[in-house]
């Protein structure tokens, strides 16, 4: 049978910032400026993250726990064999990526919270193996390789966003748990990113290596909720991560950096408590591009497809307070605001597909969006 596909228009309102209504966008159509429409391809119950295998079926997660295999047909299997996640707050099932050497390895790597001693918890990576046949999908050899530690009480800020750098490391985002001064903390994993192995053990070139434990799977420091990692073609490192009450921020990751959290931000505490704003000769690497007010910076995504050949090289950042898709043009290691446009949802992901199309994942009604190109006027 023929699964009925609904178009959703496209608010074509540019540059606005904040929060908007809820609901569904009213009807346009894509225009001169904005070269694509909206599908609605499918419904997830509060997904978190995506990531697209090479036949172009989509693994999406569920932060209470499920994970789901969206086949190119639209079909969505189970996938068995999820780890077990401690939900709520922030916490729950978290990204999934593909190893670097999947199409032989089958090596799916996954982030998750898990419960600890008197109420505690901390985010963990695992790796396994996804299994594909007529019985239906699966993980097998599932192995933990990463736990956050120390583990705390609270339900925010886990960060635990992935992803493989060229290098063929792993690299994971680790945020500060809502307690602010671990960030600064050299003998814990919060407030970091965190470089591995592809199996969990330590690069011997890590900035930090020499000192041990913890402290030598650090590659950068002073961060705080940092929910988008992505590389760009040259092998740079970019971050999204949010600020307190305003001050969200787009970084350029480097080797053993600090990024002043909770020293200095261009935002403010709750309340209104004044925050030393970033300032040359802090010591502290500043953000690229911030924002004021807060946009919630969801996910981060490097377009590399050639659906958009113009927008190649563009960091396209999922906003959930801010209820918007935000496009940021990329140029060497300087980034400067482009377009966002009201989506009317909270944008929790943003991924591309192998065809160079965009997709998004609502926050909340759990919509899968399909963002493309629209076919010229008589095509067949």
């Amino acid at each position: 049978m023929r699964r009925a596909r609904f178009l959703l228009p496209f608010l074509l309102l540019a540059t606005a910032c904040g929060g908007g209504g809820g609901g569904t966008a009213t009807a346009q159509g894509p225009s001169r400026d904005r070269p694509f429409q909206i599908e609605a391809v499918g419904q997830f119950a509060e997904p978190w993250a995506m990531t697209f295998l090479p036949d172009g079926s989509l693994l999406v997660t569920e932060k209470r726990g499920a994970l789901k295999l969206r086949r190119p047909n639209g079909n969505v299997l189970d996938v068995t064999g999820a780890p077990q996640v401690s939900y709520g707050g922030q916490g729950g099932f978290g990204d999934v990526v593909l190893h670097p050497g999947f199409a032989s390895n089958r090596r799916v790597y996954l982030s998750w919270v898990e419960a600890g001693e008197g109420g505690t918890r901390g985010a963990v990576v695992g790796r396994a193996r996804f299994n594909l046949s007529e019985a239906g999908a699966s993980l097998s050899d599932l192995q933990v390789i990463w736990r956050q530690a120390p583990k705390v009480d609270g339900g925010g800020h886990f960060s635990h966003r992935i992803a493989f750098g060229p290098d063929g490391k792993l690299y994971i985002s680790s945020g500060e748990r809502q307690k602010m001064e671990p960030a600064q903390d050299m003998a814990g994993a919060l407030g970091k990113v965190i470089r591995l192995n592809d199996d969990g053990s330590v690069p011997a070139d890590n900035p930090f290596a020499a000192r041990g434990g913890v402290t030598a799977q650090i590659w950068s420091l002073g961060h705080r909720n940092l929910l988008g990692l992505a590389f760009d073609s040259q092998g740079r490192l970019w971050n999204t991560e949010m600020g307190p009450q305003g001050g969200d921020e787009l970084n350029l990751v480097t080797r053993g950096a600090n990024y002043g959290w909770p020293r200095v931000s261009n935002g403010s505490h709750y309340g209104g408590a004044p925050i030393p704003d970033h300032a040359a000769g802090d010591g502290f690497e500043a953000p690229k591009v911030w924002w004021n007010p807060s946009i919630s910076p969801s996910s981060l995504m490097i377009y590399s497809g050639s659906m958009f050949p113009e927008w190649r090289g563009d960091a396209f950042i999922g906003a959930l307070s801010g209820e918007a898709l935000i496009r940021v043009d990329l140029d060497g290691t300087n980034a400067r605001k482009a377009d966002q446009w009201p989506m009317n949802a909270r944008i929790r992901e943003v991924e591309q597909a192998p065809d160079g199309a965009l997709w998004l994942l609502e926050d909340g009604s759990g919509r899968l969006l399909r963002l493309a190109r629209p076919r010229a006027a008589g095509a067949g």
